[in-house]
């Protein structure tokens, strides 16, 4: 057996040997056939498709401030210059243009922008990718995460559906649709390059910045455009870039969906966000933190202090906890916290793990507002229009400053406050020549007026600052 074995070996060598060797005993090349692999490039034309039509081009006038001479009416000063020129009030006033994006989210015409795309604007107009134009209506706006919400009246509008930005992993192509430049109808490509990106660029108190950030080309214009996945699905809002020449540098920045939905959903129901809050101050951890209190770990967020009536507290939050999970999704930074927090409403219950020194704790939380309650907030609120946040005034103070009432402003943020120019520090006496006492006076009066049927809807304020003298302040609440 073992010679027969190899006699077919010595065979079957001959064999190929003797195949090499044809022909005329001229060599033959051995060819191995390799298969052609075809490369597989990503198809983006049926997001293209899904998205394009939803996306609409915003323009917007906004009022010229003029700058007023501040010599008018000085005798001082006329005496020596003689008298200056009076304008007639009626004069029309100068508008400064402006544009951006916008998406339609619903067939009937709710179209999601950037609040920084129509801030202050006096006119905005809408066209469609097939060139109809409609004066757009604003129906609510939230500088904390720079939302919008407008209304065209139009049936049966190209609109798109919401996607997840949960799910959204980095380096998975997304496409950018908007009017970059005016071009109308631009789309460009790229990944996801980072999600839950903080680039402080919303300056409210409340602000919630937890971007995903993509290299897909966006220039001034995408602003309020969409961010759509492979699926034509919204993802997220284009709302900034990081450049130092103004134009596309690379990185992009958008609000995700699961932010949007929810602004949006809130504006619609009930005209305000509906903004639930733990009641804690936050930090990111860094090496030398985790350092110098002995942390186990780099995720999470660390919490500070806690409000004595908030839900942290109420739940058995604690000082010096690092948060790394909210119903169920990991958290590993503030921005993270803020934008799965930000998808909640006060009343909502939900759970939230806690690392406690070696120990994972999970906590039931019920989320209040920043009232401290679970109660609905009013879309007339005094803190939204007027872009102030107050507080009480101590009774040392009031010795101090010998007064018997007043409320002080503690922080401005967009609002008439700051279009008047009025600054923290700032003592509020009376509105409307009613006493203000406490912080809650303010909402009352201000409902008042809001509630008042007339046409004309202003609030008086006297007040003044603690080195300076009495000062008034009009200013027109009305729509």
């Amino acid at each position: 057996m073992r010679r027969l074995r190899k006699f077919q070996h010595v065979v079957l060598f001959l064999f190929i040997v003797g195949g090499v060797f044809a022909q005329g005993g001229a060599p033959a090349t051995l060819t191995r056939t390799m298969p052609v692999v075809t490369p597989v490039y990503p198809d983006f034309t049926t997001a293209a498709e899904l998205s394009v039509h939803a996306v609409v081009h915003v323009k917007t006038k906004v009022p010229v401030m003029q700058q007023q001479n501040p010599f008018s009416n000085d005798p001082f000063f006329e005496y020596f210059f003689g008298p200056q020129q009076q304008f007639p009030q009626h004069r029309e006033q100068p508008m400064r243009e402006a544009a951006g994006s916008g998406v339609i989210i619903t067939p009937d015409g709710y179209i999601v922008t950037n609040n920084h795309v129509i801030d202050r604007s006096a006119e905005i107009e809408v066209t469609l990718n097939d060139k109809r134009t409609f004066k757009a209506k604003l129906i609510g706006a939230d500088p904390n995460t720079d939302i919008a919400l407008l209304k065209v009246e139009a049936e049966k509008l190209p609109s798109i559906a919401f996607g997840s930005s949960d799910s959204l992993k980095i380096g998975e192509w997304v496409l950018a649709v908007g009017n970059p430049f005016n071009l109308t109808s631009t789309v460009t490509a790229g990944i996801v390059s980072a999600k839950a990106r903080n680039i402080n660029i919303i300056s409210s108190n409340m602000k919630i910045e937890s971007f995903i950030q993509t290299d897909a080309a966006v220039n001034p214009g995408n602003s309020g455009g969409a961010l759509v996945n492979t699926r034509g699905e919204l993802v997220g809002i284009n709302t900034a870039i990081a450049s130092q020449t103004g134009s596309y540098a690379g990185y992009a920045f958008a609000v995700p969906v699961s932010i949007v939905q929810k602004v949006v959903a809130d504006i619609r129901q009930y005209g305000v966000v509906q903004r639930a809050v733990l009641g804690i101050e936050i930090s990111d951890i860094t090496d030398k933190l985790a350092k110098d209190i002995n942390l186990k770990t780099m995720q999470g967020a660390y919490v500070g202090k806690i409000g004595e009536q908030s839900a942290a507290k109420k739940a058995g939050v604690k000082e010096g906890d690092v948060i790394i999970n909210v119903n169920g999704v990991l958290v590993r930074s503030v921005a993270e916290l803020q934008e799965q927090i930000g998808k909640y409403s006060p009343g909502d219950k939900i759970t939230v793990d806690v690392l406690r020194g070696d120990n994972v704790v999970k906590l039931n939380v019920e989320l209040k507002n920043r009232q401290g309650n679970t109660g609905v907030v009013s879309s007339h609120s005094s803190t939204e229009v007027l872009g102030a946040k107050f507080k009480e005034i101590d009774a040392k103070q009031k010795d101090k400053l010998q007064l018997d009432y007043g409320v002080e402003v503690e922080s401005i943020t967009k609002g008439k406050f700051a279009e008047q120019g009025i600054k923290p520090g700032f003592i509020v006496l009376k509105i409307n020549n009613q006493p203000i006492k406490g912080v809650e006076d303010i909402q009352t009066t201000f409902e008042a007026v809001v509630n008042n049927g007339s046409q004309e809807k202003a609030l008086f304020i006297v007040g003044f600052y603690p080195n300076g003298k009495t000062t008034y302040f009009a200013i027109n609440i009305g729509e």
